[in-house]
């Protein structure tokens, strides 16, 4: 050890004494000062004006443009010019007899110039501490982890590069050739993520072999043992072929012998990759403070019902649009989208089915009207050269029946025991599934009996699959929609009220009927309230002797009229609606919404009465506005005429209640219905709707209204501990000083440190 620690220190003196390695530290600390600077100058500006910081730690540090990330990709600039005459200048010099001839063997000479290496690195790295610590002591509550692990991140990127750029060093006497050699390495090693995709074991060597990205988990907080053991089977590989090599020079071997050491070497770290990429044998350690890159304690209570096997079959038609998400060139990356789910369950199974069936695809369909699926498959494949096996669809149609699903690209989730749902892709900007949406799919698996929404039909209701304006089918059953309660776990089935209704109806909607339910019906309806069913009823102007007998029975009623709120930016039928503060004790998405400063836009709505309820607690959910508003009982026309309120009509300004909320102990269980003076607020036409300066609360209480009817189950609540890193404790002077000290006097400082050192040593 001790001949490695004075080859180190030798080496270091040479490092140090030299004006190459203080120009390096120089320079970084000015490029990453700079960094620094606009982000924390981003963020303090931001907080001057009055917003509030989101994650003022990752910001800083992660994400898409912090400290650390840019750092990574602009470090390995600097390397080469460190490492290309760490062994260049012995061969050059001829120093490197003098080293040959010594009782020091090639690995003490190559582990002693790499430790002043790695020795280096922690200067470098001690450089990004300094903005660290700044950070430590001007973020409220930073979360000082997460830095650690970035730093850490860093540190291991660097000493690979490093080992990379002595092993180049080693194999040539010409520094320039030996820095070019360097970048060339790193390049290969930055684009090698690419190559050989189609071919299952190519990809998973050539995938793990990418050094691009390694970093990206530690600089956001999580530690795992593949990417620890990346660094370390890299920088082991490197410093093996530099031994190799400095051997080779000093004892003459026979190439092929040469060869075998450096293919044995190659092999052995290949397959120590190979498995240490394999998710049972990997472990995982989430330093941030709130775990923000663990799956939600919601999903891994889903995981932990999963006791047997899961397959997870992706079924890509590669004649829609969608066909690119898990083509074989994109494995890899769709595996990733499952990463935190196989952390916790290392046996899911992943499966890639290929195939082709005529669908809706705009693009195909204009630029190829006339060709049928085999002749477009055919075109296709010529064109983008596909080297995989696409079936046509008849090959799977016996296994899975993909028509319901419209031939979309989907995966389907089957347990070993037989149950099986879907996960889809959604027709918006993130197009791919979020946690939300695969816990959902997987929930479907777990429960027993999955909440079924039963849609009263026979009367004129609105439809849960009707895709008018007036229809339900965007918050029912649009597959194709993330926010639909069909992908948020929930069934649906059209009810009657011919015969008795079904005890696995979790929850009956009657939405506006037209035409009146029969006593016969009622006792149906009534057998069902009484046995403690929920139920959501929407009403509308117009319908109130329809809807009144409906509820009546749990004493409540539609009043006559129109609620109205004059306006000079909309019609006066529209109201605009805040939840009151009672409505945060039935769930937490009506803090959300008054949180967010969300309204709730309600298009001709009626006004409830619940003085007569006996026996239920009720909450008020929304209810009209305090002052300027009254239930309009003259008016019908609200587009040519002005409404005026007229007091002797019985027209009076005051808030009436226009949602409510009820709840009732009975038959050993909680019964809870949802009363709304209006069934345009679930309609498709309305949550479509884009009213300027409106924040539309509709995704909201229809999610919190069937969170708090199915008791709290469904949709999963995916909430996290809120981010508490989330203001700066300085003030606008104090940063003006600290920002010049950061972005000019540190690199000063620096830069004078070492010009002293070198001078002196010039001197001597």
């Amino acid at each position: 050890m001790k001949p490695i620690i004075k080859i180190a220190k030798a080496e270091l003196k040479q490092l140090f004494f030299s004006p190459i390695a203080w120009l390096i530290i120089v320079i970084f600390a000015f490029q990453t000062g700079l960094v620094f600077h606009d982000l924390y100058s981003g963020m303090m500006r931001r907080q001057l004006i009055g917003w509030k910081l989101w994650s003022a730690t990752a910001s800083t540090f992660g994400g898409i443009q912090g400290t650390f990330t840019i750092v990574q990709q602009y470090i390995f600039l600097y390397i080469p010019l460190l490492t290309m005459g760490v062994m260049s200048r012995e061969f050059s010099s001829g120093s490197i007899k003098l080293l040959f001839s010594s009782p020091l063997r090639s690995r003490q000479i190559i582990f002693g110039k790499y430790l002043a290496l790695v020795v280096y690195a922690f200067v470098l790295i001690a450089v990004l501490a300094v903005f660290g610590l700044f950070a430590a002591f001007t973020i409220k509550m930073v979360d000082i982890p997460l830095i650690l692990t970035g730093l850490l991140g860093i540190f291991l990127l660097t000493c690979a590069y490093a080992a990379i750029g002595l092993f180049m060093s080693s194999l040539t006497s010409y520094t320039v050739v030996s820095a070019m050699g360097t970048l060339g390495i790193f390049a290969v090693l930055n684009y090698v993520k690419g190559v050989g995709q189609e071919i299952e074991f190519v990809r998973d060597i050539t995938y793990w072999l990418a050094i691009s990205g390694r970093c990206d988990n530690f600089i956001a907080g999580l530690i795992t043992s593949e990417d620890l053991l990346y660094f370390l089977i890299v920088i082991a590989l490197f410093i093996g072929f530099s031994i190799v090599k400095l051997q080779s020079g000093r004892q003459k071997k026979s190439w092929y012998v040469v060869a075998a050491r450096f293919a044995g070497i190659f092999v052995g770290a290949m397959l120590l990759g190979y498995f240490s990429a394999k998710p049972s044998l990997m472990t995982f350690y989430d330093a941030t403070r709130t775990k923000t890159n663990t799956l939600t304690k919601s999903s891994q209570e889903v995981l932990s019902h999963l006791k047997d096997g899961l397959t997870i079959t992706t079924y890509t038609n590669m004649l829609e649009e969608n066909n690119w998400i898990a083509q074989p060139a994109m494995y890899k990356y769709d595996v990733d989208r499952f990463r935190q789910y196989i952390r916790f369950k290392p046996g899911i199974k992943l499966k890639y089915e290929y195939y082709y069936e005529k669908t809706e695809n705009k693009q195909l369909d204009t630029q190829f009207p006339t060709l049928n699926g085999e002749q477009l498959i055919d075109t296709l494949t010529k064109l983008y050269d596909y080297k995989f096996p696409i079936y046509p669809y008849s090959k799977f149609s016996s296994k899975v029946d993909l028509k319901p699903e419209r031939f979309r690209f989907v995966r389907s989730l089957e347990r070993e025991n037989g149950k099986q749902t879907y996960l889809r892709v959604y027709d918006d900007m993130m197009r791919l599934p979020s946690e939300t949406e695969i816990t959902a799919a997987f929930k479907r698996l777990v429960i027993d009996k999955l909440p079924t929404v039963g849609f009263l039909t026979g009367h004129g209701e609105r439809s849960s699959n009707a895709e008018e304006d007036r229809g339900y089918n965007m918050f029912a059953q649009e597959k194709s929609f993330r926010y639909a309660l069909i992908n948020q776990g929930f069934d649906f089935e059209d009810i009657t009220l011919a015969k008795a209704i079904p005890g696995h109806i979790r929850i009956l909607l009657i939405a506006e009927p037209k035409k009146p339910i029969t006593a016969d019906e009622m006792k149906h309806l009534q057998d069902y309230i009484d046995r403690g069913g929920n139920l959501i009823i929407a009403g509308e102007p117009g319908r109130q002797e329809i809807m009144n007998p409906v509820v009546e029975p749990i004493g409540v009623k539609f009043m006559p009229g129109v609620l109205v709120k004059p306006s000079k930016k909309f019609q006066s039928d529209l109201l605009l609606l805040k939840p009151t503060r009672e409505s945060q004790k039935i769930a937490f998405h009506f803090k959300t919404i008054r949180q967010y400063e969300q309204l709730l836009p309600m298009k001709t709505a009626v006004a409830l009465d619940y003085s007569a309820v006996k026996g239920f607690d009720v909450v008020p959910l929304f209810t009209s506005d305090t002052t300027g508003g009254w239930n309009e009982l003259e008016t019908k026309n609200f587009i040519d005429d002005t409404v005026v309120i007229n007091a002797a009509a019985g027209e009076i300004e005051k808030p009436y209640p226009v949602a409510i909320a009820m709840s009732r102990k009975i038959n050993g269980k909680e019964q809870k219905i949802v009363v709304v003076g209006d069934a345009d607020y679930l309609s498709n036409g309305e949550l479509m709707m884009n009213r300027k300066d409106v924040s539309p609360a509709n995704f909201n209480f229809i999610s919190g209204a069937f969170f708090w009817l199915t008791d709290d189950e469904l949709p999963i609540d995916m909430r996290r501990p809120p981010l508490p890193d989330n203001a700066l404790k300085m003030g606008k002077t104090a940063w003006a000083i600290a920002g010049f000290s950061i972005k000019w006097l540190f690199p000063i400082i620096l830069m004078c440190c070492g010009t002293i050192i070198w001078l002196r040593r010039k001197g001597r």
